[in-house]
Parts: C-alpha cells; sequence; structure tokens
C-alpha cells in the first residue's frame, strides 16, 4: 500500500469523531495517499450503504455481504496505486467489492461464473405503494412488508438482481448502474423490465415506499465495518 503515516496505528478510531471536510475526489484519494485515516473513514461512509447492497445482492447473505465489503476495502485501500481515475473511485470500489462478492459465490457454487451479472437480460421496475400512517401497527406491517420484498428480491435471477438493487433500491442512473456491471445501457433497461415482471408476480403493487429500507445499512454494521478495515489497514 501506498504511504501510510508510522504513527497512524496508535491512534483509536472514533466514529463521532467530526472529520475534516475534503474537496473531491482528487483531494480524498491525496489524503488517503498521504495515509490519512480521516480519508479512509470519509470514503468508507460515502459508500459503505451502496457497497454492501451491491453485495448482498449478489450473496444473498447478511453476513458474506459485510464480509465481502470488508475485504474489497482492504483489497482496494492496500493497492491503491492501482486506481487510474478511469472510472471514480465509487465506480472502481464497486467492482472490486462486486467481484469479491461474486468469488464468494463461485466458491460456494462452482457452476457461478463470472460473467453472471453480464450475460441473458433482465429487468425491473419498482412496484408502487401508498406511505402508511406512521403508527406501531403500521410499523409492524412495514417490516413485515419489506422482509417479503427481500425475500422476492433474493429469489431473482442473479443478473436480474444486482441491476434491481442498484437501480430501484440504490438508485443509480442507468449510465452508472451500465458502467458499474460493465453492460449496456439497453441491457439495464431490459433487466429492469424483466426482473419487475417477475416481482409483481410475487408482490402487490403497493410495496414501492419501503424500497428505501430494503436491505437496510444499519448504523451499527457500518460502524463495525469501518473499523476492522481501518484496524486491516494500522489506522486504528
Amino acid at each position: 500500500m501506498e504511504a501510510i503515516s508510522q504513527d497512524a496505528g496508535a491512534r483509536e478510531l472514533d466514529v463521532r469523531e467530526p472529520q475534516p471536510a475534503l474537496a473531491g475526489e482528487a483531494a480524498l484519494l491525496a489524503a488517503m495517499r498521504r495515509g490519512e485515516r480521516f480519508a479512509f473513514e470519509t470514503l468508507m461512509r460515502q459508500n459503505n450503504r451502496r457497497l454492501y447492497r451491491l453485495a448482498r445482492s449478489i450473496t444473498r447473505n447478511d453476513s458474506e455481504a459485510e464480509d465481502a465489503v470488508q475485504e474489497g476495502y482492504v483489497r482496494a485501500l492496500t493497492h491503491l496505486d492501482g486506481f487510474r481515475g478511469e472510472a471514480s473511485l465509487a465506480t472502481w470500489l464497486a467492482r472490486i467489492v462486486a467481484n469479491e462478492a461474486l468469488g464468494r459465490v463461485r466458491r460456494r457454487r462452482p457452476t457461478v461464473e463470472l460473467d453472471d451479472l453480464r450475460t441473458a437480460s433482465g429487468s425491473c421496475e419498482a412496484a408502487l405503494v401508498t406511505p402508511p400512517v406512521a403508527s406501531p401497527e403500521n410499523a409492524a406491517a412495514r417490516r413485515e412488508i419489506r422482509g417479503l420484498i427481500e425475500q422476492a428480491i433474493d429469489t431473482l435471477p442473479a443478473h436480474f438482481r444486482a441491476v434491481f438493487v442498484l437501480r430501484a433500491v440504490e438508485q443509480m442512473s442507468i449510465e452508472e448502474t451500465a458502467d458499474l456491471l460493465g453492460i449496456a445501457p439497453a441491457t439495464v433497461k431490459t433487466r429492469l423490465h424483466r426482473a419487475n415482471k417477475l416481482l409483481r408476480q410475487k408482490l402487490s403493487d403497493r410495496l414501492e415506499s419501503i424500497l428505501d429500507d430494503v436491505f437496510a445499512f444499519a448504523g451499527l454494521r457500518c460502524d463495525r465495518i469501518l473499523r476492522n478495515v481501518l484496524a486491516r489497514l494500522h489506522l486504528q
């Protein structure tokens, strides 16, 4: 890894500590290359939820997705010289985490290939829903319905599932999704449409408002990944 200050390991991570503002990706990258701990924390806080959701869409397992994100960070942040600026830092990280997650699935199921996210056509569009009135009963129903959505998403073929999570859950643009997955924008649209048809076979049209909470990335998980990665980078 590129230079990390020798005394960084002596500092303890305080996840509540306010961090200096960074003006843009170039400044963030420069600070990381100088070994500034706050820069690594800033990068992870900016990308944790999206990377977790992406890994979760591939592995269909909460803990395995978390491990894939953590391992992806370590691989990326210990090889910052491998970042050539041909894509954004966020896209670069997403590709590394996606490959890590796919590798875990391949080891679990030898028939899964790296091209699973780049073949076939699929689709998906979010289902519509009316926001519920706030109440304990509605909150419980919302949790239950969210669980049904997560289960339904897990049943989608891998190439549909990743597109759906990035487009409908993470709300990435068609172009961003295509760039991240290495597929054509037209393929993103097709997969989104077809995945949506599959989901509508299992769900009613009143579920869209819960998509923001699907595969929720809680603060504790975010902080745990952050602490573990910084510890492995000797930046505690």
